[in-house]
């Protein structure tokens, strides 16, 4: 039996890393602050820390009602004069 290091070749092809996402369908893109706050028309409303310095699209689909996106995924809806994010379904949890 070989040892992991006696078989171990490294890749012929360089990580290039993920693709910095855009929104195109999205009216704006803006970037999650360091406490996970995101800051649009100097509202700040909750979104995640784990989002922080990550850039998310926002698209408004009624007056002051707000569309969140993160790469290929919706997070929820935000309102403005609430400043309250509702999120949507969680995409990666159980089918039921």
């Amino acid at each position: 039996m070989k040892y992991p290091a006696e078989i171990y070749s490294a890749s012929a092809r360089p990580y290039l890393g993920i693709p910095e996402p855009h929104y195109p369908f999205h009216d704006r893109t803006v970037v999650v602050t360091s406490c996970g706050r995101l800051c649009l028309y100097n509202q700040k409303i909750n979104l995640s820390v784990s989002l922080a310095g990550q850039a998310v699209g926002v698209k408004e689909v009624d007056h002051s009602i707000w569309l969140v996106s993160f790469m290929d995924y919706d997070l929820g809806y935000i309102d403005l004069e609430e400043k309250t994010l509702q999120p949507l379904q969680n995409p990666f949890g159980p089918k039921v």
